[in-house]
């Protein structure tokens, strides 16, 4: 007879256990979520003006005493339900500054608007896909100062693991690279603060007098490149001074916004704490720059507003390691960057934030701390303030469709709440049937949203 495993005797205990079914609840409830996080408490909800006891809830008659929520991580790789609902109130949180919902007038649509992206400058070559052109060749063949060859004649398509390497790591600025990952955030601030001075000189306004009428808004997402190198995906609109709410002065546009993007970040200049090791550097933003309008211009050849949203919204929920830069967990030690699944390019930018990371100088940059995203340690989406709503609000948006009301809508609540955090995460059992819950869950919406797609004619 065949032994049973963990993971089968789990199963089993807990299908056992008579409260089983309230714990499948729970699971359920979380959307299947892979690390769910255990509470321990109470809530109660008094009438304002009574004191009578309209609602209480405690955790002693739940399974282990305790009530599973949502881990939220945004990563597919580490909860693919959370990581699905983050990307949905990421596809609304930009969407609703492009088109209005969510507390953000309609009127914004009329706004000069546009999606950007910038890069990062160049760190030293390396091997690139070339839609069957040969990946850098010379005419005379010509060597670096550690031997390797300058010219690379081969053909790489897509997925080969050579894309993004250098062709000579003695030659690859590493350090530059690490450098510039950690100033991105004050890169990108640097940029915000120059267009509105060149929106300024272009319109012969003053700056004072240009920011007393204009509010730049935005919306960006980072993205590791296949060399490594982060780049910033922003959606960029004009308000009036008081925010969405206000319409944007008539001789500013988005041809004027436009020019004003690329001068704007051409300028962007900043220099590195001198260190007598490595010197000083000066950085700035590489010289790939895409503009494009959005659709509301009337342009056949811009981009959608869903597509932009969504297309942010899908980025959001990819981890380090899911795009081949880092790891989605910190690095204690050199044994854990030597030995990281990660390539021999990863590899040595991590190693050089370690190896910079003792240096006095740049110790407020928290390079060791930040290894494992090779210097970068800005969030993944950040936003203005006055772009649109916030995941804090969507989510209560939807705690609030989701739960029953404990009392009438005219009666004013008081509500006493005590949790403490008692564990997170499942056993072997019960993840397994987490998955299964998940995966049931996710087929009922595909089949939910052919049946919708079927009743409306095809049309999404």
């Amino acid at each position: 007879m065949r032994q049973l495993s963990e993971v089968d005797r789990d199963v089993i205990r807990l299908a056992q256990d008579p409260q089983f079914p309230r714990w499948l609840e729970q699971v359920t409830a979380t959307g299947g979520c892979a690390h769910p996080v255990h509470l321990s408490g109470s809530t109660s909800a008094y009438d304002a003006a009574t004191g009578e006891l309209l609602h209480h809830y405690d955790t002693s008659a739940e399974p282990g005493e305790r009530l599973s929520v949502r881990c939220r991580n945004r990563r597919a790789s580490v909860c693919a339900p959370c990581s699905r609902l983050h990307a949905g109130d990421t596809f609304h949180l930009v969407r609703a500054g492009l088109n209005g919902g969510k507390g953000v007038p309609d009127a914004v649509r009329e706004h000069p608007r546009l999606f950007i992206t910038l890069t990062a400058p160049s760190f030293g070559p390396v091997h690139r896909a070339t839609d069957g052109e040969r990946c850098r060749p010379r005419r005379t063949s010509h060597t670096c100062e550690h031997g390797r060859s300058k010219s690379c004649g081969a053909v790489h398509r897509s997925g080969d693991p050579l894309i993004g390497h250098p062709l000579c790591t003695g030659c690859y600025d590493y350090p530059a690279h690490v450098l510039w990952h950690a100033h991105a955030g004050r890169l990108w601030k640097a940029f915000t603060d120059n267009l509105y001075n060149h929106l300024a000189t272009r319109t012969g306004h003053t700056r004072a007098g240009l920011r007393r009428a204009v509010r730049v808004s935005y919306a960006k997402v980072a993205e590791y490149q296949q060399r490594a190198a982060v780049h910033v995906h922003a959606v960029v609109r004009l308000d009036g001074p008081d925010g969405p709410n206000t319409v944007p002065p008539l001789w500013l546009d988005a041809h004027t916004l436009a020019s004003a993007v690329h001068t704007a970040a051409s300028a962007v200049r900043l220099r590195t704490p001198y260190t007598p090791a490595l010197g000083e550097y000066n950085l700035r933003w590489g010289n790939q720059l895409d503009v494009r309008t959005l659709r509301a211009f009337n342009d056949p050849s811009a981009l959608s507003d869903n597509a932009v949203a969504a297309y942010v919204a899908k980025y959001v929920t990819k981890g380090a390691a899911e795009t081949s830069a880092g790891l989605d967990h910190r690095v204690n030690g050199t044994e854990e960057i030597t030995s990281a699944l990660v390539s021999r390019h990863v590899r040595l930018l991590m190693a050089t934030c370690w190896r910079l990371g003792v240096l006095p100088e740049l110790e407020p940059l928290r390079l060791r701390s930040w290894a494992h995203t090779i210097g970068y340690r800005g969030h993944i989406l950040t936003k203005s303030r006055s772009y649109s709503t916030t995941y804090a609000l969507l989510r209560e948006e939807r705690a609030q469709h989701e739960r029953e009301p404990d009392a009438p809508g005219d009666t004013d609540v008081i509500t006493e709440r005590h949790w403490r955090y008692v564990g997170s995460g499942h056993t072997p059992g019960a993840a397994l049937i987490a998955a299964g819950v998940a995966s049931d869950l996710a087929r009922n919406r595909e089949e939910a949203c052919e049946v919708s797609t079927s009743a409306g004619g095809g049309r999404r």
